[in-house]
């Protein structure tokens, strides 16, 4: 396919591009920032109308898409001021939707975030492992934004039944230059409560945004992305004691799995991770 990927010089998105690059596809990077390259296209997302143009076609660069990756965004809260993070995320996103319904474009596959499930958890999750069966709970202006391209998505799937667009509930990505650091959580298990000790393999990232290309039916889904484990060494039933102690489980989980449920992804788009940190960081002693 002819895929256009917005943020593809960002961390998850040079590897979504790198990825989709090797499966064969031809890909286009639309982001404000990059080293000049052939696959690279400066571009405003928040400007509509170079939004619209560099969907429709390029000089010397490409003639239209077949697919839309939206990655591009202000990627965590506090970064910048909050109504920053706002107008830029809701505008970029509504650009890029519209552009591709204008375009004819049918299929796109964007970031939303593990954040709309309640992070950072300061009001106990309803159960473990957390998925994607009960409401948002947006505690953030960057998760109230997620929350709200997810409404935007399904209006316009309503809209349009032919359209596809696939949300992606993106954990804390991670490379494996990232993975060093990973043992030093053992040693507080609030250090990462805030996201249920998850996190996702950059690689895994890309896979399953190739996975959601390949096979998301038209209609809109949202999927939680993770690896398959946690970020600890203790096991889940000891860190839900200790942290969320009122907390139920669902089903049985194995002794690290993740608690942030990828059932549905594994289910509907063929998802499954192959990348742990335990395969890359030094042993704990």
């Amino acid at each position: 396919m002819r895929v256009m990927v917005t943020g593809g010089s960002g961390k998850l998105g040079k590897t979504v591009v790198r990825r989709l690059t090797e499966e064969g596809h031809e890909v286009q990077n639309l982001d404000r920032a990059g080293e000049k390259s052939p696959g690279l296209v400066l571009t405003d997302l928040t400007d509509y109308g170079q939004v619209i143009d560099a969907v429709l076609g390029v000089d010397d660069r490409h003639s239209g898409f077949d697919a839309i990756v939206h990655l591009g965004a202000i990627p965590a809260p506090g970064l910048v001021p909050d109504v920053a993070t706002f107008h830029n995320n809701i505008l970029s996103t509504y650009n890029v939707f519209q552009a591709a319904r204008r375009a004819g474009i049918r299929r796109l596959v964007y970031a939303s975030s593990e954040t709309v499930l309640g992070l950072p958890f300061e009001i106990d999750p309803p159960y473990l492992p957390v998925d994607e069966e009960y409401p948002a709970r947006p505690e953030s202006t960057y998760s109230l934004v997620k929350h709200l391209e997810e409404q935007m998505a399904i209006q316009l799937t309503r809209w349009d039944p032919t359209l596809s667009i696939t949300a992606l509930r993106f954990s804390n990505v991670k490379d494996p230059e990232d993975y060093a650091a990973f043992p030093a959580f053992d040693s507080d298990a609030t250090l990462r409560k805030w996201n249920l000790w998850g996190y996702i393999d950059g690689r895994d990232g890309a896979q399953a945004v190739l996975r959601a290309l390949e096979n998301a039916q038209p209609g809109f889904e949202a999927f939680i992305i993770a690896a398959a484990d946690t970020v600890m060494s203790r096991s889940d039933a000891d860190l839900a004691a200790e942290v969320f102690p009122g907390v139920g489980f669902r089903r049985q989980v194995g002794a690290n799995e993740t608690l942030l449920s990828i059932d549905k992804a594994r289910r509907m788009l063929g998802y499954s991770p192959q990348h742990s940190w335990r395969d890359h960081a030094a042993p704990r002693q």
